[in-house]
């Protein structure tokens, strides 16, 4: 009422000064909410006091026996909710414990036994989770959002893919209206692909309707009344949220267009756990491939699980600009070196580097032949159908002759799909989509850098069920294949082993605090409980399934048409 209306004004007055409470920062009444709490109210001032001082004397004259009893009561409360509150926190804290124990003793197992190339014996416990939070609120409508915000994407599909991503999570933190970012024309792959041509942009804005509100483009009243083109900027690298908010914002709402270019990686890492999860969201389920690109992929896919029941993806990452850019010197004389360092010019920032020290320090990729004889140490057969994924390989059929001498059943999208091929040809991101559907498929992934394809696919991955994914220990395998002539192929193979524990893909490998979202998204993968009965079933079910099912179980990236699948048709894998 009027005397609660009074208070707040004066409680507003006391802590704000000549500053009127309407215009105070949330910061300043967080900051003065401790001087909020202890203001006296006017009841307790003034004429307030003699009721108060009456009351005290009512009481004082109580029979002692009506006192001693009330005091006795609130003892008796005061401790029982000790009590209770006390047991509810040891109760709570062995639950935790005794979670934490099972799942480190239970990684730890898995740490003893041998590895299985295949799969993690413990990947089926963890899964994909990145529902809404209940008090997750709903998007900002478009004519009630703070104004629209264009992103201009930058590099290659995959490195295009995060920028993406954490541009609905910077339009969400920003109460903006998201326009379909812009994917980049210029990058040294010179793609002019646009965004409809690559993602199904209807399904990208109407599977985030719930989160952000998307648009096509600026509505023309929105320009017109302009009177200024959109402002345009460009933020620091893994900036926060509270950047975006403090001077992202204040220009957004005051020329209402604004463009934010060269967008990748240019959000923290770190975010809240909602944040965290519409990442994930976008990433694993809004940016779906076009239906003529997942078509081809999948056909891929189809012909590779009709010739084997399981394969292996391997992105080889041998393109001369990975290599050019690395800095690292792998054995092609001086033709090599030369040509490398005509690529390099074109990074001006680049410093000159070592290559011995380079590969010393594991940041070399490994050459199609240690990669294959990594594989064959780990224990893939000769007879192990392999699938490349990669662009042109630097020198070419003399480069990949050792592996496929490893692996004769060798192939490639263009082997597979030459045909449906031809019109992706001049679009280099759209072969590359085709490449991310077949890896994320296979059974096995191996990366052979740290690059964008390998961190997206890696974390995907993870997120699907820990498929198993192999990520070369570069820099302890650089020195054993120097010294591999040394020692026989048992030993050499033991050393292997021993060097990729923790490069596997296990479910255990992450250590919180180190590495990027995209390829540990930890706040978007749960742990079911653990039950070895159950593990042990399903191990020998799985083991008896024919092999025309696993030929026939591959909708992940397909488009699902059935009505059993309506739980699918909202969040496609």
């Amino acid at each position: 009422g009027r005397e609660g209306e009074w208070h707040f004004g004066k409680i507003s007055d006391e802590i704000g000064g000549e500053k009127s409470f309407e215009s105070m920062s949330l910061a300043e009444v967080w900051r003065s909410s401790g001087r909020l709490v202890t203001t006296s109210s006017p009841q307790l001032n003034g004429g307030g006091n003699k009721s108060a001082l009456w009351k005290w004397r009512s009481f004082s004259g109580q029979p002692k026996r009506t006192v001693m009893w009330t005091w006795v009561c609130g003892f008796m409360l005061f401790t029982l909710g000790v009590i209770s509150l006390f047991t509810g926190h040891v109760v709570s804290h062995l639950e935790w414990y005794s979670q934490q124990l099972s799942k480190r003793s239970l990684l730890d197992m898995s740490r003893r036994e041998p590895i299985d190339v295949w799969k993690s014996k413990y990947s089926k416990f963890f899964y994909g989770c990145s529902e809404r939070g209940r008090n997750f609120p709903p998007a900002v409508q478009e004519h009630r959002s703070n104004g629209y915000l264009l992103i201009a994407a930058s590099g290659g599909l995959n490195q295009q893919r995060t920028g993406i991503t954490d541009a609905v999570v910077v339009a969400r933190i920003l109460n903006a209206t998201l326009v379909v970012p812009e994917l980049d024309h210029h990058s040294y792959w010179k793609d002019d692909s646009d965004f409809n041509d690559i993602f199904d942009v209807n399904w990208f804005i109407a599977s985030l309707t719930k989160d952000v509100t998307i648009v096509k483009r600026v509505p023309d009243r929105v320009m017109r009344s302009m009177e200024k083109p959109p402002y345009t900027m460009r933020v620091p690298r893994k900036s926060t949220p509270e950047y975006y908010l403090d001077q992202v914002l204040p220009i957004l709402s005051r020329r209402h267009v604004l463009q934010l270019t060269k967008f990748d990686y240019r959000l923290a890492n770190d975010l809240d756990e909602d944040m965290q999860k519409l990442r994930c969201r976008v990433n694993y389920h809004a940016l779906r491939f076009t239906k003529r690109i997942q078509s081809v992929g999948m056909k891929v896919v189809k012909r590779m699980r009709k010739m084997a029941n399981r394969f292996i993806a391997v992105h080889l990452r041998f393109e001369p600009d990975m290599l050019a850019f690395s800095g690292c010197d792998f054995g092609g004389g001086e033709k090599e070196r030369a040509e490398l360092a005509e690529i390099r010019k074109r990074w001006d920032t680049l410093p000159d580097l070592d290559p011995l020290e380079e590969r010393k320090r594991g940041k070399c990729p490994l050459t199609p032949h240690e990669v294959g004889l990594m594989l064959r140490a780990l224990g893939f057969a000769n007879d192990t159908y392999i699938y490349v994924a990669s662009g042109e390989i630097y020198g070419g059929e003399k480069t990949l002759s050792p592996l496929r001498e490893l692996f004769p059943n060798f192939y490639t999208k263009e082997m597979l799909a030459n045909d449906e091929l031809k019109p992706l040809l001049p679009f280099s991101s759209r072969l590359a989509a085709i490449d991310y559907i077949v890896s994320d498929e296979s059974d096995v992934f191996i990366t052979n850098n740290n690059g964008n394809m390998a961190k997206i696919l890696a974390g995907r991955r993870r997120y699907m069920g820990h498929k198993r994914t192999i990520r070369p220990n570069a820099k302890k395998l650089s020195a054993l294949f120097m010294d591999r002539e040394k020692m026989e192929w048992h030993t050499f193979a033991k050393k292997v082993k021993s060097c990729q524990r923790g490069f596997m893909g296990d479910p255990d490998e992450f250590k919180p605090g180190r590495g990027e979202f995209h390829e540990y998204p930890q706040a978007c993968i749960c742990q079911r409980p653990f039950s070895y009965d159950k593990t042990s079933k399903e191990d020998e079910e799985e083991d008896n399934i024919p092999e025309e099912v696993h030929n026939n179980n591959i909708t992940r990236h397909g488009y699902l048409s059935s009505a059993d699948n309506e739980r699918d048709e909202v969040f496609p894998d």
